[in-house]
């Protein structure tokens, strides 16, 4: 057995959204957390938004260890979940602090969206126990986590570890901005802008036609398989030879908007006009109703697929 599996002992360093997010989940796994916040308010809602992120999933709520300083945050930490803004200068300093406070043994996880370990992780003395470790929001509901990391048995401990507390580690082989996940999102966020800049349809018919769409068949397969399919009896082979110029055809026209004051105020009206005025709360807790039954459904069937 990996020694992953071993890791029980957690600390969140940045007890935002994130934050609280992983903290519900590794709480809900039996694991044992601490955590920490230079902002006192983050800290003092902490308890309460864990219990309702682990209400969510269906689990008893537990309360994780508040602490006052990084250092007790994170000193019998076997994983270190740090949380910070997206700064680099912000998190260089951080993450050089939380290894030479924590123990020798400890992985460092940044959550970093966007940011890359060369970034953020050179100024540390030991860069390769520093991983990048994103999360897709909400993480106590999205399964991937998105790793990388200079010394691959480190990164294999990780994703062990991972594995094992119910999560889908992809382990990218070289670093790239925004990872693998948001660069994704990002190519179909910027074409969803373009089409509502060009006047094609409305936020709310460009969001439809992804959830009744594509948006589907993406819950249970990848865009590799969902062409390889596509390409019916032929599978992958026929698509490319016979559909191949089509997608050339259509990447032609795909668009560059441009993120102007206009395009800013038509976003909010559209998306004020998509959601008429139903608060965020109501909002975040639909999604994670629906994510929490996708998640039980998903998991059915795999359970189906297994049985003999």
């Amino acid at each position: 057995m990996n020694q992953g599996r071993h890791m029980r002992q957690i600390a969140i360093i940045g007890c935002g959204t994130i934050g609280v997010s992983w903290a519900a989940y590794f709480l809900s796994r039996g694991l044992a957390v601490s955590a920490h916040d230079p902002e006192p308010a983050a800290l003092q809602a902490f308890t309460e938004r864990v219990a309702a992120d682990m209400a969510t999933l269906g689990a008893e709520p537990l309360t994780p260890r508040l602490c006052d300083t990084a250092a007790d945050a994170v000193a019998q930490a076997d994983l270190v979940v740090e949380n910070a803004p997206e700064s680099v200068e912000l998190k260089r300093g951080l993450l050089r602090e939380l290894q030479a406070l924590a123990p020798a043994g400890a992985i460092i996880a940044s959550s970093t969206s966007s940011l890359t370990h060369s970034d953020i992780a050179g100024e540390t003395t030991v860069p390769g126990r520093v991983v990048i470790a994103h999360p897709f929001n909400p993480p106590h509901l999205v399964p991937l986590v998105e790793l990388y990391g200079p010394d691959p048995a480190v990164v294999e401990r990780l994703a062990d570890f991972y594995c094992g507390i119910g999560k889908q580690p992809v382990v990218m082989r070289r670093e790239m901005v925004g990872h693998i996940a948001n660069r994704l999102s990002s190519a179909l966020w910027r074409e969803a802008l373009y089409l509502l800049q060009e006047d094609v349809a409305s936020v709310a018919d460009i969001d439809r036609a992804v959830t009744a769409g594509p948006g589907l068949r993406w819950a249970i397969q990848g865009p590799f398989l969902t062409y390889h399919l596509g390409g019916g009896q032929g599978g992958i082979r026929h698509y490319l030879e016979h559909l191949g110029p089509s997608q050339q055809y259509r990447w032609a026209s795909l668009g560059e908007p441009e993120m102007n004051e206009a395009l800013k105020a038509r976003i909010v009206a559209g998306v004020e006009d998509a959601t008429r005025g139903q608060p965020l709360d109501s909002l975040f807790a639909r999604r994670d109703t629906r994510l929490a039954a996708l998640q039980r459904t998903l998991g059915e069937a795999a359970n189906e697929e297994m049985a003999p």
